[in-house]
């Protein structure tokens, strides 16, 4: 029996010890000591080598991130000693100190870092070494709509659950961004103060605001403090992430509420405006509101003047802004009325025209006749179209001397030629009058001539009223039989002796022309014919009596020439 030298002892010692610290499940250093086509062999300081598969080793473009000579952390999955195969791991080796590493920082309190990979149900997945859940509410301060835009981002990584056992293992960004926000919210509370300008980003955009982080503490840019001008939505002027110079307006520590001022960093272009504004000066300007009542120009941003309706057109009638004008339109118009301090300026589009109510009194002086269409018809008159966009009116009172009409559809219609005299044009209050019946003279202007006291005259029967019959002695002259003045008989009803359209003789008893008043009588005619009938039957019987007192006394001649005769 050869007895081993005393080092051999120490060496077969060592390696005996060596294989008792090689145990399966665990982890162990090793040496790469050659690469083959399926495995890559591994020393660890067994009895046997360990492999590995080369798969293992491959990198993500595929190519060999290991060489021979390297030493390497290896998981330990099997030890067969029969057949003298001993399986390693180095991804399980990987894996497993890195689940060490996240435990001690659990531990710790310490942050992981890692790569968002992919987005799965109720958040994301993160890669930090081994695989790890990001539930959505732990994305960011506030609910994230859109997970897919965090793929690919690194950050960092509060541990909020862990299990080994499992393999369980939970992510939170934002415990780490309220931890964050906190620190900045004491050192913004701090600063801020009323009047300070100050920067911030734009966080959130609502239709009365902007939501702006001026560092850990949130600020309230709304939207009538956003400009001078006009806006009708905030997302006109921001877009989430912007970087903004705001000015404090209120601040509240105790509350923590802030209001922020953009337009505030630049003057009021209204303290300014009567310098750069004057009456009648003519501008130019963009459309940027339209209501029934008119239309708001933008003269420069802050400042904005209202066109009126009625200051469109001279002669159109306009119905709605619209009709004119569009939004976004660049228009010229005239400075009416300007007032600073109430931040108003009166504008006119029709003044950049010519009036053609000016001139309107040259084309159609007082008395001229004019032929025109009814353009429309009120109860107090008919309107007729003069030109385009000039109406003029002949009042109810100008359609006839009788003025019988009592409304103007009785006699005319909408669309008829009608011929008429200018009576008067306002060009101030834009008023055009006309009249129809003083294309005749007056019938009542010589009424005393044509109808004296006394006189006969004879007319139809218009209109049978309790009181009397209305008798039309010719066109826009009538007179008034009263019923006492019918018969000399008590009438009871005027119908019993009178009917319209009835052709009737009688006596004017009454004239008073300014009153446009004729009286007639036919009780009175038929007296008065009586006693001219009387006053000839008397005169007829002293004929009589004169040619029977000749025959007697030519009869007594006779007979004394006879007797003379016969002596």
């Amino acid at each position: 029996m050869t007895i081993p030298p005393e080092e051999n002892f120490e060496e077969l010692f060592e390696e005996y010890l060596r294989k008792d610290e090689v145990r399966e499940g665990e982890i162990t250093r090793g040496r790469v000591i050659r690469i083959g086509k399926e495995h890559v062999v591994v020393d660890i300081d067994y009895k046997s080598e360990g492999q590995i598969p080369l798969e293992e080793f491959r990198g993500p473009d595929g190519s060999m991130v290991v060489s021979e000579g390297d030493e390497i952390d290896v998981f330990v999955e099997a030890i067969e000693d029969d057949e003298g195969i001993v399986e390693l791991s180095k991804d399980k080796a990987d894996k497993l100190k890195v689940w060490d590493q996240i435990s001690d920082a659990c531990e710790r309190d310490e942050l992981v870092e890692g790569t968002i990979t992919a987005r799965v149900k109720g958040g994301l997945t993160v890669d930090i070494g081994v695989k790890a859940f990001l539930p959505g509410s732990q994305v960011d301060l506030r609910p994230v709509r859109n997970l897919d835009k965090y793929i690919g981002q690194e950050y960092q990584f509060k541990v909020i659950k862990f299990n080994k056992r499992r393999g369980n293992i939970v992510l939170s960004r934002r415990a780490l961004l309220e931890k964050e926000r906190a620190a900045l919210k004491t050192e913004t509370l701090n600063t801020l103060e009323v009047g300070k300008s100050v920067r911030g980003i734009v966080k959130n955009i609502t239709e009365y605001g902007c939501f702006v982080d001026l560092g850990g503490l949130d600020g309230l840019l709304h939207i009538t403090d956003m400009s001078w001008g006009r806006i009708n939505h905030p997302s006109e002027m921001f877009e989430v992430g912007d970087e903004v110079e705001v000015r404090v307006l209120k601040f509240d520590p105790h509350a923590e509420r802030v209001s922020l001022g953009l337009k505030q960093i630049s003057d009021d272009p209204w303290n300014h405006a009567e310098e750069r504004y004057s009456v009648d000066d003519r501008v130019k300007g963009k459309v940027v509101s339209l209501t029934d009542y008119g239309a708001f120009i933008e003269l420069e941003e802050g400042v904005e003047g209202l066109i009126h309706i009625s200051e469109m057109s001279w002669t159109k009638r306009v119905k709605h802004p619209s009709k004119v004008v569009s939004l976004g339109d660049i228009i010229e118009a005239v400075i009416l009325d300007i007032d600073a301090k109430q931040k108003r300026i009166s504008l006119g589009m029709k003044q950049t025209e010519t009036n053609p109510w000016t001139t309107l009194k040259e084309r159609y002086p007082v008395g001229t006749v004019v032929c025109a269409k009814i353009r429309n018809i009120t109860n107090f008159g008919i309107f007729l179209g003069i030109e385009e966009g000039i109406d003029g009116l002949v009042h109810i009172s100008d359609l006839s001397w009788s003025q019988k009409v009592r409304h103007p559809q009785e006699v005319f219609k909408k669309g008829d030629e009608v011929e008429a005299v200018v009576l008067n044009i306002d060009v101030e209050k834009e008023r055009f009058s006309l009249g129809i019946k003083q294309l005749r003279d007056d019938p009542w202007q010589h009424a005393e001539e044509r109808y004296p006291i006394g006189a006969v005259v004879e007319g139809n029967v218009t209109k049978i009223l309790d009181f009397g019959a209305i008798v039309q002695l010719e066109e826009d002259l009538e007179g008034l039989i009263h019923i006492s003045e019918l018969s000399r008989d008590k009438v009871e009803t005027v119908d019993k002796i009178l009917a319209e359209d009835q052709t009737v003789r009688a006596k004017v008893i009454n004239l008073i022309p300014e009153e446009r008043k004729i009286g007639l009588s036919i009780r009175r005619m038929e007296e008065g014919e009586d006693s001219e009938q009387y006053a000839e039957y008397q005169r007829a019987q002293k004929a009589r009596e004169s040619t029977r007192l000749g025959d007697l006394l030519k009869e007594r001649i006779d007979l004394g020439a006879i007797k003379t005769e016969e002596e």
